[in-house]
């Protein structure tokens, strides 16, 4: 399996400025995204320059760093690992060469044809030193501009390829390259800046950039940036169908982000008002799982007409848990990251909103920490239906016995984390509460139905087949 990522990347192109310092404030804004590393690269006159590091944003760079990466067109990542390495070498971005000429590249996503592609760039010639996908899409590029001489179709025959869901920035000179999967199923947004002209993962970077969010680059769309302008858009063939990931709602992107068109907050609010209409409880709060179940557990409680209570502070210098590679780390980090207000829960029942559950470690982490505190009773609330099937396109969700839904009911996943009850969202609520239709989300996790064929699937089913 390649090295699988779920990232945040942004991009920028200006007139007469240094873009270092707007890539630093847009890595800042998507910090939540990668915390295990940031990178990035910049062009000056021909040359290209580049720094990453291990760390958080403000770690990896200084006024000093910054000063360095000169040039008025560049590109920056932050890392989010899911396969358990660190190695500075998995970080973004990458410099590869186009011919003569150095290029960088920093991607969000993931292949599920990976090995496929990796196999036809090796009978190629193609020397690949690690096993990231990151690397194969750097490398398929090249090779398909080695034969057009011109990067911008070399993209789109490239993209054709590439099969899963991605969102990627380029740098090749003063320009900047952009392009996401056919079916959007990572995010990518563009807008204007002071002087210039760029793409993020999300909307809340482009405005802390000290710009403007016009418009999501559409699927398959590969958008050129040059001197502080967007000069072309041209598609990929056989761009069809949408296939958005509805994670990107429910927990990974910022609130105040729009996704899509569609308010991350709003979405979130109106799930629990859902959530609140579909699993009623007898409570006396309602306590959201910070950060990103907040929205949720408002609209629970307004939906319901219980008191919302802030009963877990979270401690903010904390990595996000479910983002920690390493199990062990999550259950350790649970208790450092949350602790109760005294005497707030003692004596109460508790309805504990959350956005989802995925392995479970930390809810369970959480439900013991209430009732410690003193709740009589804590009910939870998802607002997701049950994860039971792996996410190939980049989250780090790969196997199915890793997953505290798969083959459990809501009372035997009540047991395992110690709550009187369980309750998840259902399909059709999240459906309505993204407010998009149900054949433009990739909702795989959900249901193990996926918008393309994952290889990995038919082999487990193959397998399964032969053992049958």
């Amino acid at each position: 399996m390649p090295a699988r990522e779920y990232c945040g990347i942004v991009g920028a192109s200006l007139q007469g400025k240094g873009a270092a310092p707007y890539l630093f404030r847009g890595l800042r804004a998507l910090q939540h995204r990668g915390q295990e590393a940031s990178g990035m690269a910049t062009s000056s006159h021909g040359t290209l320059h580049h720094q990453k590091g291990r760390g958080l944003v403000h770690e990896v760079f200084s006024q000093e760093s910054l000063d360095a990466l000169r040039g008025s067109a560049g590109i920056g990542h932050n890392r989010y690992p899911t396969t358990g390495t660190t190695d500075l070498e998995n970080a973004q971005p990458i410099v590869f060469k186009l011919r003569h000429e150095e290029a960088a590249l920093a991607a969000n996503g993931d292949l599920v044809n990976f090995e496929r592609v990796r196999r036809r760039l090796q009978a190629q010639g193609v020397d690949l030193l690690g096993n990231a996908d990151t690397e194969t899409m750097a490398q398929m590029i090249a090779l398909e501009f080695a034969r057009t001489r011109d990067l911008e179709a070399a993209i789109r025959r490239a993209s054709t390829e590439l099969v899963g869901g991605y969102s990627v920035v380029v740098l090749v000179g003063q320009r900047v390259i952009a392009f996401r999967d056919r079916l959007g199923m990572r995010p990518l947004v563009f807008g204007t800046i002071d002087g210039g002209v760029a793409v993020a993962s999300e909307s809340v970077a482009l405005e802390l950039m000290g710009g403007t969010a016009l418009r999501d680059v559409a699927p398959g769309e590969v958008v050129v940036l040059e001197r502080g302008q967007l000069v072309r858009s041209s598609f990929v063939p056989g761009t069809g169908p949408r296939a958005h990931c509805m994670f990107e709602w429910v927990y990974f992107s910022r609130p105040d982000s729009v996704v899509e068109g569609e308010s991350v907050y709003d979405v979130r609010h109106r799930i629990g008002l859902r959530l609140a209409a579909e699993s009623p409880a007898a409570a006396d709060l309602v306590v959201p799982v910070p950060d990103s179940a907040r929205p949720q557990a408002l609209g629970f409680a307004e939906g319901s007409g219980i008191p919302y209570a802030e009963a877990l502070i979270k401690n903010r210098f904390v990595e996000r848990t479910f983002i920690i590679p390493d199990q062990k780390r999550r259950e350790l980090e649970v208790r450092v990251k949350l602790h109760p207000v005294p005497g707030l829960l003692r004596g109460k029942r508790i309805v504990l909103v959350d956005d989802s559950i995925v392995r479970g470690t930390t809810l369970r982490e959480i439900v013991q920490m209430v009732r410690q505190a003193g709740a009589t009773r804590v009910d939870v609330r998802i607002g997701c239906p049950p994860i039971v099937a792996p996410c190939y396109f980049g989250i780090d969700m790969k196997e199915r016995k890793d997953l505290i839904a798969f083959e459990r009911s809501e009372a035997e996943v009540a047991s395992e984390i110690g709550a009187e009850s369980v309750h998840y969202l259902g399909m059709a609520g999240l459906v309505e509460s993204i407010g998009k239709p149900p054949g433009d989300l990739c909702l795989g996790c959900l249901t193990g139905r996926y918008p393309v064929e994952v290889p990995q699937e038919r082999r487990r089913l193959q397998t399964s087949l032969a053992e049958y």
